[in-house]
């Protein structure tokens, strides 16, 4: 199945459906997302798309990741997760198992648990004034790059090679509006350093 968003290919996703990961495994994604939400940080748009998502590493191949078309609801189950355990970013594909698709930003997430096993949770969000001044002051993508894609993916690489993205664990999403993406060792880490920015 290929994934769509704003009418952009973001990557072709083998989804397998299958049961959701055991709750247990998903109590601390749950909560923070929901916390996102309240806090509009991940939500929907007048318009009806969808914006914002939440992953933890599961392992050193696999993260649970929120699935696609979820922005809407303010309280999520397990049944809105699912297990992202391959991928290929140089041929845009990715492989999920699990009640739902998983986020069309996935590929940029698994960019990151790629790149280090500190990274251990990563949160994207949605947010006008952090991502308007924060461009250029923070780790920024080149503004060319669509979200969700390949090139993205390589975004995450050269800013972590060729910035201080490891230390300040935030970047801006020039080429997508308002996206803003924090991790960290920990989903609180991850939210905490959203939380300092946005205090900023």
């Amino acid at each position: 199945m290929v994934a769509f968003d704003e009418g952009v290919i973001k990557y072709v996703c083998n989804w397998d459906s299958g049961p959701p990961l055991p709750e247990a495994q998903l109590v601390e994604l749950i909560a923070w997302r929901d916390r996102m939400h309240q806090a509009q940080q991940i939500g929907l748009y007048p318009n009806g798309i969808g914006y914002g998502n939440i992953s933890l590493r599961r392992s050193a191949q696999s993260f649970a990741v929120s699935g696609t078309q979820t922005g809407h609801l303010a309280q999520t189950t397990p049944h809105h997760y699912t297990l992202v355990d391959a991928w290929d970013i140089d041929r845009n594909t990715l492989h999920c198992t699990g009640p739902i698709q998983a986020s069309s930003e996935s590929l940029t997430h698994a960019a990151l648990y790629d790149y280090s096993s500190a990274i251990q949770a990563i949160i994207h969000v949605h947010n006008r004034p952090l991502w308007q001044r924060g461009q250029g002051v923070l780790p920024t993508t080149a503004a060319s790059v669509p979200y969700g894609t390949p090139a993205m993916a390589y975004e995450m690489r050269r800013l972590l090679d060729h910035d201080d993205l490891m230390q300040t664990r935030i970047l801006i999403m020039a080429g997508h509006e308002e996206g803003v993406l924090v991790f960290g060792p920990t989903l609180e880490a991850a939210a905490q350093m959203l939380y300092q920015h946005i205090n900023d």
